[in-house]
């Protein structure tokens, strides 16, 4: 920047400016060429800048631009004074010579302009009539010109017909024939303004930024969302705090969303080999935490419905909530089920029991709901002590003992092993014959606590003789007490 200021001109610059009057200026460059320029002052309205290009005697040509051509998705000014922009020459007024830059052409207003913005490489403006095979139909300076689909935009444009009626800015890639054959492209211009704002936007994403940015593209792993000529990518991980969302039922390309910066990479690699700033964004960040209301929803013995969402070897993982899984592990499905996917399917719904909550861990556990307990109910642990004689089912049969299911019980909660010992068969009996699984029994609780549950058919057994030892006795002995000598002589 020169070390003589225009101050007379700029003054008159900003006064007109003040009272909404267009800026008089001296004589700048012709219309329609590409030329960089100094910001020299910030207004309400406009932006004043100096013309690096064409200095004459120390003095440089003074222009400005409407703020609508520098304000960033966020609407608020992508420059400050002393940055250097490129622009074009847009308007020039005859008389005065003030000179108006901007990112296009605007409207132009006849072929001669067309082929002075073809040969310049200048955006012009055009109004979408129509929607044809292969693209878009586009009128500009009363021509008719084409714009394939694949220049409508920066990505893939689902419904084109959302386009017709509008009026956009284009860059001319091909002009024949005086203007009889015109092809165009909006892709151009996109990522040109993309390109010039990415400076801008890349000095204000920080982590921990909440930014408000477009939807470009959805895929199966997230969604891009364009930041202001810089795209960052929401992974399905940070769309929600619910595990299961997919970014196709979330977000559609156009949607405006708010969201928080997560991570910045500089220097990655891309597919064409170049070196790009990778940038992860999260939704998620800016939603409540369901688990800050966890008391609410899970609390310990309540019975709750759930749908399955993963299953893995050691168990599934069951929604009962918005952004809340419990695991249902593969124990509390049945002895004999070996895998969850044996009785499990993703999708399916079922009654559990919230078994315990860790909040600060984000875990909980699950164990099936017994038949007949509703939602809403609360699951009470049966009362199994210590001498208890109970009823059940063999659940499966191993090497070492039976494992018993207490009736009215599901899950580890009555789950019990009784020791080969404790069965009371002979020595090289074939357990697995005599006690198949689902086979009624009775059995005595041995032992409780700490998740353990020992039980014994053999004690049963044992207690069932000695009732009728005990039962022979006292009738054996009522008879002793009240028979008479005759009685006892009888006998003999």
């Amino acid at each position: 920047m020169s070390t003589e200021k225009p101050a007379d001109s700029f003054a008159s610059l900003f006064e007109a400016e003040a009272r909404g009057t267009k800026p008089k200026k001296i004589r700048g460059p012709a219309l329609g060429s590409r030329c960089r320029a100094e910001v020299v002052q910030v207004g309400r309205d406009a932006v004043f800048v100096e013309i690096l290009d064409q200095s004459t005697i120390g003095k440089r040509p003074q222009a400005y631009l409407k703020i609508e051509d520098v304000r960033g998705p966020d609407g608020q000014p992508t420059c400050k004074t002393g940055d250097v922009l490129e622009a074009v020459v847009v308007e020039v007024d005859g008389e005065s010579g003030e000179t108006r830059l901007g990112r296009s052409m605007g409207k132009p207003s006849g072929i001669p302009e067309l082929e002075s913005a073809y040969a310049g490489g200048i955006p012009v403006e055009g109004k979408v009539t129509g929607v044809n095979k292969g693209g878009l139909e586009v009128e500009m300076a009363g021509a008719r010109a084409f714009c394939p689909i694949s220049q409508a935009d920066r990505g893939f444009v689902a419904d084109p017909q959302t386009l017709v009626g509008r009026s956009m800015l284009f860059v001319i890639t091909e002009l024949r024939d005086g203007g009889k054959r015109i092809v165009v492209s909006r892709r151009a211009v996109l990522e040109q303004e993309a390109k010039l704002n990415a400076a801008s936007t890349l000095a204000k994403i920080v982590v921990g930024a909440v930014m408000r940015g477009n939807v470009t593209a959805v895929r199966e792993f997230g969604a891009f969302v364009d930041l202001g000529g810089i795209e960052g990518l929401v992974p399905n991980a940070e769309l929600s705090h619910d595990r299961s969302a997919r970014a196709s039922d979330a977000l559609s390309p156009g949607d405006v969303v708010d969201v928080q910066v997560r991570e910045i990479k500089e220097g990655v690699i891309d597919k064409r080999g170049n070196a790009t700033t990778k940038i992860t964004l999260s939704l998620k960040a800016l939603a409540e935490d369901p688990w800050n209301d966890i008391a609410a929803v899970a609390t310990e013995g309540k019975v709750v419905r759930g749908s399955v969402t993963r299953i893995l070897d050691f168990g599934a993982f069951v929604k009962i909530a918005p952004g809340i899984e419990g695991l249902l592990h593969v124990s509390e499905l049945g002895g004999k089920v070996q895998h969850p996917s044996a009785v499990l399917k993703v999708g399916e719904t079922l009654n559990v029991v919230v078994r315990s909550v860790d909040k600060s861990a984000r875990k909980i556990s699950l164990s099936p709901a017994a038949e007949g307990l509703n939602v809403g109910e609360q699951a009470t642990a049966p009362s199994i002590g210590i001498g208890a004689i109970v009823t059940g089912v063999v659940d499966r049969v191993e090497p070492y003992g039976v494992f018993f299911q207490v009736d009215g019980t599901r899950g580890r909660v009555g789950r019990g092993l009784i020791p080969n010992v404790e069965l009371g068969t002979k020595q090289g009996s074939d357990t697995r014959k005599l006690f198949p699984t689902g086979m009624k029994l009775t059995a005595k609780v041995l032992e409780t606590g700490d998740g353990k549950l020992r039980l014994s058919l053999k004690a049963v057994k044992d207690d069932e003789e000695r009732a009728d030892y005990d039962g022979y006795r006292e009738q054996s002995g009522s008879q002793g007490k009240f028979g008479t000598l005759a009685d006892l002589l009888r006998k003999k």
